[in-house]
């Protein structure tokens, strides 16, 4: 039964939201962040790059207390007000190739994460949670919800179309041509049915933000034994969540892309690779593969289909079937030599809305010796992994919707 509930969140005002909801800091080059600090006074680019202000790069402990300040005044400066009551948020965004992502913003409970009510299908890095818990502690806010899907529910939806029945309280759209909306839920009645549709559920699932929600449990644990009074209501107790039905889910998958050939000629590899997989050269014909276990490869040049040779491959459980992990265990590893694939520097990965075509070109300019590409993950790999206790390879999915920073804050 997850606890999903109502919180006062802290957001634009309705006149300023298009200007201060940003990408996330990582997803622009320095030049993008660097026009719109320039431009746009109120972009919330402004608080997650405080040094900016003084034109100094600023990191760690430093960064954190400037990111703080420079919260706070936005908020002295109302650019920021709280809400009054607690609230659901209703959140939709339509992409410009027309698809449609909506769901609700909500406080979710860390006891719900710890007893695995809220199921997650990566590993974590400590050190990335350990950092990130530190920032959370020191600037006292997060503006990223952690992305959370759940089984199609009929009773939620006739709440969410009915509350969409008038008028948003934001609808803005962006330089990239996505269109986003935000309604409120306030009524106590209503926010309460939402909470016992969620206890109603066996279990949510994280999409995308793993280590937010690692971070926000460390921080919590941290916070109880500190607090003499705690009583489990306290706002660290939760995190911030966006919660979407699986059918509203976009995954991409991500390509793999290998410096060299870990000693290897051409030939030596392609020998190497026919004990796996029945490999047929393309020329310079894009080559997208179709079905599961098989792979596009781009070569000196060539495109390549391998398509893999079953009987030379065993899986075990859910993982073992999952595509990334047959590359990785048939090629990555025993063939082109990568052991951890978090780590090492020879493997990047380019997601899938950048194509083969972008592989191709890394690997022309030879940046990159070989390129690979798979068919994405499914919402029920995902799932099934997660129901047995394991974790993807790093980079498995590429997971939509990313949304805006900005738009709804959760503060600690």
């Amino acid at each position: 039964m997850p606890e999903v509930v109502p919180f006062r969140a802290v957001r634009p005002t309705r006149d300023k939201v298009g200007l201060i909801s940003s990408r996330p800091y990582h997803h622009y080059t320095q030049a993008e962040r660097e026009a719109r600090l320039d431009n746009n006074p109120f972009s919330f680019l402004h608080i997650v790059n405080p040094g900016y202000k003084y034109h100094k790069e600023v990191s760690g402990p430093d960064r954190y207390e400037l990111v703080r300040n420079r919260y706070q005044e936005f908020r002295e400066d109302h650019i920021f007000i709280k809400d009054e009551h607690p609230c659901f948020y209703i959140y939709e965004r339509k992409d410009a190739d027309g698809h449609v992502f909506t769901g609700i913003v909500a406080a979710t409970g860390l006891n719900s994460y710890k007893s695995n009510l809220i199921k997650r299908h990566e590993e974590t890095i400590a050190y990335r949670e350990e950092d990130f818990k530190k920032y959370l502690q020191t600037v006292g806010f997060n503006a990223e919800p952690v992305l959370l899907t759940h089984p199609d529910n009929s009773d939620l939806s006739a709440i969410i179309n009915n509350a969409k029945s008038i008028r948003p309280e934001y609808e803005f759209t962006t330089t990239y041509r996505d269109t986003h909306y935000l309604w409120l839920i306030d009524d106590a009645q209503t926010c309460q049915q939402i909470t016992q549709i969620f206890k109603s559920m066996d279990h949510l699932y994280i999409a995308d933000g793993h280590h937010r929600s690692a971070s926000a449990h460390q921080l919590c644990e941290e916070l109880k034994k500190s607090n003499k009074e705690h009583t489990g209501k306290e706002p660290y107790n939760f995190f911030m969540s966006y919660i979407i039905p699986e059918s509203n889910l976009k995954i991409l998958e991500f390509n793999r892309l290998v410096k060299d050939l870990n000693g290897l000629s051409k030939e030596e590899f392609l020998i190497r690779l026919d004990n796996f997989f029945k490999i047929e050269n393309r020329k310079n014909t894009y080559y997208k593969p179709q079905e599961k276990h098989s792979f596009s490869m781009y070569l000196d040049g060539d495109f390549y289909s391998l398509h893999l040779r079953k009987l030379n491959y065993k899986t075990e459980n859910a993982l073992s079937h999952l595509d990334a992990q047959v590359l990785y265990k048939t090629v990555l590893n025993p063939i082109l030599g990568i052991g951890d694939a978090r780590s090492d520097k020879r493997l990047d990965y380019a997601h899938g809305k950048k194509g083969m075509a972008y592989v191709k070109g890394l690997v022309d300019r030879g940046e990159f010796k070989v390129g690979f590409g798979m068919l994405p993950a499914s919402v029920a790999e995902m799932k099934q992994i997660a129901n047995e206790g394991l974790t993807m390879p790093p980079k498995s999915t590429y997971i939509e919707p990313k949304l805006r920073s900005g738009i709804t804050i959760y503060e600690y």
